[in-house]
């Protein structure tokens, strides 16, 4: 590669400001600093002979759907576009608008970032040698300087610790069955967006670059250069956005408003819910299904929605997507309807690979629907599960039509209600597969989760359009940014192993953190060992309470993850269960949060309480919403948990048997199995489901001041924003007594009212109800 170390000033276009760098002389590139919001920066890297790919799929801002044909990367729509001026001067030129200004050095070449009013820069490049381009290769490289005490979250599902500082981390993606979660890399997803936090506040960098490469978090040790931290691509454009802050929040929220929100999904997807491959895979599946809802009845658990592995599909031990194998499910309809009539809404696994005795592969190639070896004109082999085959590919409208049609008329015709597209990292690794761009071709290799991405996206679109009016629940294991808008991802398959635990929690966060708010882990552990009965139970409480809880598995010797594998812990896993049903009212509250403020439902401590050093460095709980603290139990053999409770006036309670704690502070609490350690923050309202009856649950203070909200719909409808009911509780102290008060932005229903740590309690609003 060339260091781009000589930079000139060529002018202003817009709201940016144009440089050519090269090495020397010699001119090798434009690169663009541009001010897109008051908190949001751009720098853009153009090669002279023109970007090695000239659009995107990521970016949505302020809302704006990209096409599937992708956004152009010069499309500027969306964001506010200040005015910026120009300062020359010392061989530095200062781009500024309100808000944010870049300070260009032109020799050697580099840029330094400040908010407004800030002396101190919050994100600099190394001063030797920022930005690398290869001439014969397409990669790339951008270096920054590092500081010491700063501290790296973010990347996705990256596996280890919530801090990444002093790790590298491979922009790639893989399907790792049974991946250790505290090592594994790289693991499905391709985000390469990371926050750094430190004395001068949080930012954020996002590399809007779909090819693989590699983060470098503080791994490198250079004594040339000092401290960096440092982005390559193998390929590629050099395209990142800049996030000001100042604060972590600030830029997670940000960012998730750059790449397009998070998709809000029907209330009936935060139930419990099943699958296993083992169960779609037997001979007998059809009554197999049947035996798991008897099972569910007779153990007294509540499962919303079951989903069906791909065995669904089996010609033998292959799987062929959009077949169904009638031996094992001779009536898919009547499948379906059997399900829903048991409160459970079905959901089907899809895959992307087509193998090569498909039934409908000769169609297939015949209708050009694949993503192409550009050298021999023929389908690009992948090497898949089952065997060698061929992916559909989602940049062809054709590819796009076929997959369309076999979800309506396979899947959503019977009675399937959501699509769960899986093995879609798109692992071709033919360097000449093409994609056919919507007419405008381009390497495989410079997209790869874009094809997982428009997946996604297309299965959302033939849900919204089947069922107009309603929500749709898609799910994606891989893909990269901006796959939130569309719906929900988790961890993927993880090991069944007492580490998984902690992991899978550091995992969540930086999901959280990167934008990904519905998200979850298999509960049970996908792969490995079976889980003895107080690894299970741990599972379950650990699961319990994020987005997603789905009971997954697939194990070598058939066995399958069910709530009653276990009869001697089945009353505490049944117990973890209800609870999670119990807090389905919060739970879907956060999650409309999610999706109208940018507002992750779960997030490490620090959100929350960031005057609180101690909080800054807990790893192994988290907060949900803004009012619960989860720290499930995550070592073998424990019956007690030392929790650290963050500095809060009136402090915690406990939610099992409202024991009162002050905050800032370690306490240890009784946590026997079925007991998932749980605290509610003095002055939260909680809302809570009894039975078919919304009960608010006040957790009092010294200053009987107390808030809370509860956003209730039909639990389906795609009108939410118009039609919702956010209705808004307040207590109070009047004349010498705590006060309730509620209101709605439509019609107030009756709730009832539960007090914890008050001692008198007077309601103000006719509707609600006290409950002892």
């Amino acid at each position: 590669m060339k260091a781009l170390t000589h930079g000139r000033y060529r002018g202003l276009d817009g709201n940016a400001a144009v440089f050519e760098v090269g090495a020397a002389a010699t001119p090798l590139a434009t690169i663009r600093v541009a001010i897109l919001e008051p908190d949001i920066g751009r720098v853009t890297l153009k090669r002279t002979e023109g970007y090695r790919l000239d659009r995107g799929w990521a970016i949505a801002p302020n809302g704006q759907e990209p096409p599937f044909a992708g956004r152009a990367r010069d499309d500027l729509s969306g964001f506010a576009n200040p005015a910026v001026t120009v300062r020359e001067g010392d061989g530095t030129v200062v781009v500024a608008a309100a808000g944010l200004s870049a300070a260009v050095t032109l020799n050697p070449f580099g840029i330094v970032w400040r908010r407004a009013g800030e002396a101190e820069p919050f994100l600099r490049d190394r001063p030797t040698q920022a930005y690398f381009l290869s001439r014969k290769t397409g990669a790339l490289a951008h270096s920054m300087a590092r500081h010491a005490d700063e501290r790296h979250y973010g990347l996705g599902d990256k596996a280890g610790p919530l801090d990444r500082t002093g790790r590298r981390f491979a922009i790639d993606a893989v399907d790792p069955c049974g991946f250790d979660a505290e090592l594994s890399d790289p693991l499905y997803k391709m985000l390469p967006f990371f926050i750094v936090d430190g004395s001068a506040g949080a930012h954020g960098l996002y590399y809007d670059n779909l090819a693989t490469g590699a983060v470098d978090l503080g791994c490198t040790i250079d004594n040339y250069h000092g401290l960096f931290r440092s982005y390559k691509a193998d390929d590629g454009d050099l395209d990142y956005y800049v996030l000001a802050g100042p604060t972590v929040p600030d830029v997670t929220r940000r960012f998730s408003w750059l790449t397009g929100g998070q998709a809000f999904a029907p209330r009936w997807s935060l139930g419990f819910a099943m699958t296993s491959m083992a169960i779609a895979d037997a001979p007998d599946a059809d009554a197999r299904i049947s035996a798991f809802v008897a099972d569910c009845k007779a153990h007294g658990i509540r499962c919303d929605s079951f989903h069906f592995g791909s065995g669904y599909t089996s010609i033998g031990p292959r799987r062929y997507v959009f077949n169904w194998n009638n031996d094992k499910f001779p009536d898919p309809a009547a499948t379906m309807a059997r399900l829903k009539a048991a409160g459970m809404q079905p959901v089907t696994n899809i895959k992307p690979c087509l193998l090569d005795d498909h039934p409908r592969i000769a169609e297939a190639k015949r209708d050009g629907i694949l993503v192409m070896d550009g050298s021999s004109g023929e389908p690009a082999v992948a090497q898949f599960w089952d065997g060698l085959g061929f992916h559909v590919d989602f940049t062809n409208p054709r590819g796009r039509d076929w997959w369309a049609n076999g979800i309506r008329t396979q899947l959503l015709d019977y009675g399937v209600v959501s699509i769960w597209s899986d093995n879609n990292e798109y692992e071709i690794w033919d360097e000449d597969a093409e994609c056919a761009g919507d007419g405008r071709p381009f390497a495989q290799s410079l997209a790869r989760p874009a094809q997982a991405l428009l997946m996604h996206k297309l299965a959302y679109e033939v849900q919204a359009a089947h069922a107009p009016g309603k929500r749709p629940y898609v799910i994606t294991r891989a893909g990269g940014a901006g796959i939130a808008r569309y719906g929900q991802t988790w961890t993927g398959d993880n090991e069944t192993a007492w580490k998984t635990l902690r992991f899978n929690l550091t995992q969540g966060l930086a999901m959280s953190l990167s934008g990904l708010f519905n998200i979850g882990h298999d509960v049970g552990g996908f792969h490995g060992p079976v889980p003895g009965p107080e690894l299970f139970c741990r599972f379950v409480e650990f699961c319990a309470l994020w987005p997603r809880m789905v009971m997954n598995s697939w194990k070598d010797n058939g066995t399958v993850n069910t709530p009653w594998m276990h009869p001697e812990v089945l009353p505490q896993v049944r117990a973890a269960i209800t609870l999670r049903h119990s807090l389905i009212p919060y739970l879907y509250t956060q999650m409309w949060r999610a999706s109208r403020d940018d507002m992750p439902a779960v997030r490490p401590l620090f959100w929350d309480f960031p005057q609180d050093d101690a909080a800054r460095v807990v790893e192994d709980a988290f907060m949900l919403g803004p009012d619960l603290l989860v720290a499930p139990v995550l070592e073998e053999g424990a019956a007690t948990r030392d929790v650290y409770l963050p500095a809060h006036p009136g402090g915690w309670y406990d939610w099992h048997d409202h024991t009162h704690w002050e905050g800032g502070r370690v306490v240890t609490v009784p946590a026997p199995l079925g007991r998932l350690p749980l605290f509610a923050r003095a002055g939260a309202i909680i809302p809570v489901a009894e039975g078919a009856e919304t009960t608010a649950v006040i957790f009092g203070t010294l200053a009987d001041t107390a808030s809370g909200v509860i956003y209730a719909d039909d639990g389906e409808t795609a009108a939410w924003r118009q039609t919702g009911n956010v209705i808004t509780l307040s207590l109070r102290p009047e004349d010498g007594s705590p006060t309730l008060t509620a209101s709605a932005s439509t019609a107030l229903p009756q709730i009832n009212v539960r007090a914890v740590g008050l001692q008198s309690l007077r309601l103000a609003t006719p509707e609600l109800v006290l409950k002892s």
